[in-house]
């Protein structure tokens, strides 16, 4: 039983989000409260194992309390409930640095809150078994020959915590992660939280990146991310890192289909590609292009998934590999990157 306390300034937002969690088995609300002040004094009396944290509060604000954590002998895992705006981008990110376990953004409009529910249960059961790397080798200096490219959206991040975690640290390729997210800085906290618990280097893309083995980027929101051929000293081919302001596809930026078939034109069968959780048809095409290129195209089994949009629209095209739980991707993916290189 996972105890929660939810810390929100909003009656309406702590009503709600009870109502939310209070129906599954594995979940029990042990309070609540309405500012950082009074959310202390909570903690230390109640002892939860998790906090959902409202970030803008009266008295002591959600950050000023991430400040003062060190008073309490065992800190609650905390996830934070962002706004969608570029100020709630800063504040997240802020919040990620002051040990945040984990963010998820408020839907837009108050009376669309309940769409988080689902996503909402499954990030609280991810943080709380969830492990962190305490040490990561010293990342060699070697262009990527195979790329690893992940595409998600809607209920897509626990997903990458499961796969980036159990990726290995010698993997012998780079990987590129494009996750449906709104543009402001919110994919910088992403690479930030993945980049505790994976014995990979993660960070998010910057122009001009070249494609390292064991490093792990994670696409800029606001961006498309697309991939360029670049030589190195040796002649040998290689990839590099662009960012483009194009417009949107499939309404969104960045869009996996984006990254997925500049990769196909420059890798051709050193690819391997995994969907994930996400609704549209973003990722459909590109997993065709990597398919003809000869890559290895994988997608998550539909019960795995929060929403099978984005997986269905690749098996629609006859263009799947392997369908597979998600516990199996990252052995899949470490075992057609050994396989590319002989």
């Amino acid at each position: 039983m996972i105890r929660v306390l939810v810390i929100d300034d909003s009656l309406f937002i702590r009503t709600v989000v009870q109502d939310m969690l209070s129906d599954d088995p594995d979940i029990q609300i042990v309070g609540v409260a309405s500012d950082g002040l009074e959310a202390l004094d909570k903690i230390r009396e109640l002892k939860p194992d998790l906090i959902t944290l409202d970030i803008e509060m009266p008295r002591l604000d959600g950050l000023s309390m991430l400040e003062r954590k060190k008073e309490i002998d065992k800190f609650p895992k905390t996830l934070v409930l962002s706004s969608l705006t570029s100020e709630g981008a800063e504040m997240t990110k802020r919040a990620i640095a002051l040990g945040a376990d984990d963010f998820m953004l408020k839907p837009r409009g108050i009376k669309n809150i309940r769409e988080i529910g689902g996503e909402l249960k499954h990030k609280i059961k991810n943080i709380c078994t969830i492990a962190y790397i305490t040490s990561k080798p010293a990342l060699k200096d070697v262009n990527a020959r195979n790329i690893v490219l992940i595409g998600s959206s809607a209920g897509g991040p626990p997903m990458l915590d499961t796969i980036v975690s159990k990726l290995p640290a010698n993997l012998n390729a780079a990987v590129i992660i494009t996750q449906h997210m709104p543009k402001g800085g919110f994919t910088a906290a992403l690479a930030a939280r993945l980049n505790r618990i994976s014995p990979l280097q993660i960070r998010e893309t910057e122009n001009g990146d070249l494609l390292k083995n064991g490093t792990v980027l994670v696409s800029r929101a606001g961006f498309h991310t697309v991939i360029s051929s670049v030589l190195d000293r040796g002649g040998s081919q290689g990839g590099k890192i662009i960012l483009t302001d194009s417009p949107p596809v499939h309404n969104v930026k960045p869009a996996v289909d984006k990254t997925f078939i500049s990769a196909a034109q420059v890798f051709g069968p050193h690819c391997v590609t995994a969907i994930l959780s996400g609704m549209g048809n973003d990722g459909g095409e590109g997993t065709e292009a990597i398919k003809k290129a000869g890559g290895v195209t994988i997608v998550c089994r539909e019960e795995d998934c929060l929403v099978y949009g984005m997986a269905r629209s690749a098996l629609s095209r006859n263009c799947v590999d392997h369908v597979l739980a998600l516990q199996a991707i990252p052995e899949k993916i470490s075992e057609s990157i050994r396989a590319m290189n002989g």
